[in-house]
């Protein structure tokens, strides 16, 4: 299963607003794609999917930009991915919004598999959290700076 450049960006843009999160003040696009190395252009499309699926929302004016819906740790991956790409199915025999989609599913020797494929990658991204995910760039973060130390 191969995740498009929308998912990864967006994932990318939404871990950005989480680390820099304080609940009323919005956050410039300009500053994300600076930091992320996104176009801006490309950004705007992404947070208008984002802010549609109700996991952004949006300010305007001089002090404008983007915010968060909800706390980090209210925000799922497997949300934001959803909102990005639709339905997470390695196949369209086992869609989440058609999972009788396929006439052959009482005969289908693969079907389990790609299943239980569709339900492992739903329970990670549906159990990591933008916070998780907070945390875990901060280990990096870490890690890297006490690395610097010993070189």
């Amino acid at each position: 299963m191969k995740f498009s450049t929308r998912a990864r960006y967006g994932l990318r843009a939404m871990v950005d607003l989480a680390q820099n999160y304080a609940s009323n003040e919005p956050i410039p696009l300009f500053q994300v794609a600076e930091r992320q190395g996104i176009s801006e252009g490309y950004l705007e499309q992404l947070m208008t999917y984002l802010r549609k699926g109700g996991l952004v929302r949006s300010v305007r004016g001089a002090q404008g930009g983007y915010l968060l819906a909800r706390e980090p740790s209210r925000i799922t991956a497997g949300e934001i991915i959803r909102c990005l790409e639709g339905p997470l199915s390695p196949t369209d025999c086992v869609s989440e919004d058609d999972p009788e989609f396929c006439d052959r599913a009482d005969a289908c020797v693969t079907r389990l598999l790609w299943e239980r494929v569709r339900e492992s990658v739903a329970s990670v991204l549906d159990n990591t959290s933008l916070e998780d995910l907070c945390k875990n760039a901060d280990k990096i973060r870490l890690s890297r700076e006490a690395n610097m130390y010993f070189i």
